[in-house]
Parts: structure tokens; C-alpha cells; sequence
């Protein structure tokens, strides 16, 4: 197998790490416009296997000439490269996934294309990383043991081990990102109609081993393409896990218009954006450094089987590696998009066109292989009262 890597950030970091560990994997592609980042990432990673290219994924010939070498290429690129990628890689005839996001239809633009790739004989898979990626594989592996799915609730968190004041959080990912799901509307299905409500409403506390009370509220984009594949849903909603008054604290900010796009305020004669202020203010204060963080994640999928109303729950906690210090994020994250990159890759994965990770990855094997990657997901099934109480 070969696979490519568009992106020498974090998550294409890890993502190549573990290809390169990977014994059906004999060629690696790290691809970056910045050529001496990608090479300063091979020598840490110091595998034969891994190779440094020069690509700007804004130029659509030198991005087909990268992905030409390749049986898959994973897509670790800002989301707006998303569509972009897609549709290169049904022109070149090679497989892809990214990490997806959501936000701006992005990913909706990247299903679209479905005819063209199964034409081609490509398989895409979108929003490939936790929240969404993981979250989607694990509902729909539990969707499949029903004999009628009815709800899909979701919990999922990064978060440090130890908090620290003003807000008890510390981002894994952008904080540009993490604006964006505190203020767009939150898509969920309740009594089975879809609808949008207010990004950090209805805040209600969860427990995880381990940790203290935590709270969990709406955000956006969690739900992914979920409305989409199982549009008879009752409940349907993503809820992010905090500490508790994290919600409250950010929403006085939303409530200030200081997250806001597209707003100015007039200082001293000049226009000043608040959201790129309170960026710059917040960067250093919620910097994640060497901290010590964790991912918390809880699927619940509930409906009937065999007569009777359960639950398939399944719940991962995961801590940054002490041996490579990778973060709790990065390595759920780019250990999925490794894992099902090979299925692809490997012929594991067959079925072409362009699918959402719930309708295509398989679930058992995917669990498996992230156990030998030490990220280790528990299944329970439950009754009917768990999969409303949590």
C-alpha cells in the first residue's frame, strides 16, 4: 500500500507515524507547502518509508501530480481545501478521506460529488476524525445490531486533565474552529423533527471514570451527515463535554458579539474585529503546551431489538502518550484517518462513490485496530433507561 498525507501539521504528523509503523504500508507521502516543514517532520518521524513533497493543494496539477503516486491519499488540510481535494482525486482515479467540517456545507459539497467518484471507481469518505469520524463509525456499527434505530445521542470532549481558570479548557484544535461550534445552530432531531437550536443550550452534567462532574451542551457540527443516513431518527443530538461552567463563561462572550464574524467596532478611528482580538487574547491562555489532556467520548444508540428496547453504548477515554507526548486528540484523530485510509487502501474497504464513515467503515474491525493502537473503545449493551439517562 501507499498513501499520501496532505498536510504536515499535527494530525498529518501522526497520521504518517502510524502508516509508517503500519507492516502493509511501503510507501509514505508527506505533502506541505512549506517544503522544509514536511522534511523537519520526516526526520523526527525517521522511516525509510516516509518520503517530504512540496505540493500547494491550491494548485490543482501539482496536487494531481502528488496524489497520482498513491493508492489513498489522506486529506489533513484546513476543511476548506475539502472540495478541492474531492475532486482531484475523482479526476486522478485515487482514493481519499479528510478530517472533515461541516461548517459552511463543506462536507455536503464533498457528498455531492458521489456520482462522479463511483463512476471513477473512487472512494471518498468525509469527516473522518473524531467528532466527526470516530463518533460516526461507532453509530453506525450500533445502528446495524437494531432491528429499527430510533435515537443517537453523543458526548464527546477534549479537555485537560487538570484545569485552570478563567475557563478550565485548553484547545486541541483551532480556536478559530472552536468559535465556530459555540456559535453556529446546533442541528438536532427531537420527536423526529430535524431542527436548530442555540449552540451551548441545555447544558446537563455527564460522569466519565476518572473525572469529576462534567458538563455537556450543543454545539455544532457533531451531528455530521447522521440526519442524513438515518433520516427516521425520533433524537438526534451532539452535546460537547466541559467542565463544569465552561458553557455559561463562553456564552457571555458569544452574548458580547466578541466571537462574532463579520462585526467591527469603531476604536480610536479605526475598525477593529473583537473575534481577532479575543484570538490573539485567548491564544496564549488556553495554549495546550505539555499538558496533560484527555478525549472523552460516549455514543448511545438506542431503538429495538429482538422485542426489546436497548441501547448499544460506547464510551472511549484516552490520554496524551507519555512515550511520544502525542496529544489525546492526535492520536484518536490520526489513528482513525490511518486505519481506514489502509482499509481503502488494502481492498478491505470496496464500495465506491462518496460515503459518510457510518454507512462504509466497519465498525468491529475499525474497533480492533485502534485497541492495537491503545485507543480502546468499550461496548456495552443497555437497557431502554440508559439510552435517555446518562
Amino acid at each position: 500500500m501507499k498513501i499520501g498525507v496532505l498536510g504536515s501539521g499535527l494530525m498529518g504528523k501522526e497520521a504518517a507515524r502510524d502508516l509508517a509503523a503500519s507492516s502493509g504500508v511501503k510507501k509514505v507521502g508527506l505533502a506541505d507547502i512549506d517544503p522544509d516543514r514536511a522534511r523537519q517532520v520526516v526526520r523526527q518521524l525517521d522511516s525509510a518509508k516516509v518520503k517530504a513533497y512540496q505540493v500547494d493543494a491550491s494548485d490543482e496539477v501539482e496536487l494531481a501530480a502528488f496524489m497520482r503516486k498513491f493508492d489513498c491519499i489522506i486529506n489533513a488540510l484546513f476543511y476548506s481545501f475539502n472540495e478541492t481535494v474531492a475532486k482531484t482525486a475523482i479526476k486522478t482515479g485515487v482514493h481519499s478521506i479528510d478530517l472533515g467540517g461541516h461548517i459552511g456545507h463543506m462536507t455536503d459539497k464533498v457528498l455531492a460529488l458521489h456520482e462522479d467518484a463511483e463512476r471513477n471507481g473512487v472512494t471518498l469518505i468525509p469527516d473522518l476524525g473524531v467528532a466527526p469520524g470516530m463518533i460516526n463509525i461507532l453509530s453506525g456499527f450500533g445502528a446495524g445490531k437494531l432491528d429499527s434505530l430510533q435515537s443517537i445521542r453523543l458526548f464527546v470532549g477534549g479537555i485537560p486533565v487538570k484545569p485552570e481558570p478563567p475557563l478550565e479548557y485548553n484547545h486541541v484544535f483551532s480556536m478559530e474552529g472552536v468559535f465556530d461550534h459555540y456559535t453556529d445552530p446546533s442541528l438536532i432531531i427531537r420527536n423526529g423533527v430535524k431542527q436548530e437550536i442555540p449552540s451551548l443550550s441545555e447544558v446537563e452534567r455527564v460522569h466519565f471514570e476518572h473525572f469529576g462532574p462534567l458538563e455537556a451542551f450543543h454545539t455544532s457540527g457533531g451531528t455530521s451527515t447522521l440526519s442524513l443516513s438515518y433520516p427516521q431518527l425520533e433524537t438526534l443530538e451532539y452535546k460537547t463535554i466541559r467542565y463544569p461552567g465552561h458553557a455559561e463563561k463562553f456564552k457571555l462572550l458569544v452574548d458580547l458579539n466578541l466571537t462574532r464574524m463579520g462585526y467591527e467596532v469603531e476604536v480610536d478611528g479605526r475598525s477593529i474585529n473583537p473575534r481577532q482580538v479575543l484570538l490573539k487574547v485567548l491564544d496564549p491562555i488556553v495554549d495546550l503546551k505539555d499538558k496533560k489532556d484527555a478525549v472523552l467520548l460516549r455514543v448511545l444508540v438506542g431503538g429495538e431489538e429482538g422485542g426489546a428496547s436497548v441501547a448499544h453504548q460506547y464510551e472511549m477515554t484516552t490520554y496524551r502518550d507519555p512515550d511520544t507526548n502525542v496529544t489525546a486528540m492526535a492520536r484518536a484523530t490520526a489513528n482513525t484517518v490511518s486505519v481506514v485510509a489502509q482499509m481503502i487502501a488494502s481492498g478491505t474497504i470496496s464500495k465506491r462513490g462518496v460515503h459518510p464513515p457510518e454507512k462504509i467503515v466497519p465498525g468491529d474491525l475499525y474497533i480492533k485496530e485502534m485497541a492495537a493502537r491503545g485507543v480502546e473503545i468499550k461496548e456495552q449493551r443497555l437497557g431502554e433507561d440508559t439510552n435517555i439517562q446518562v
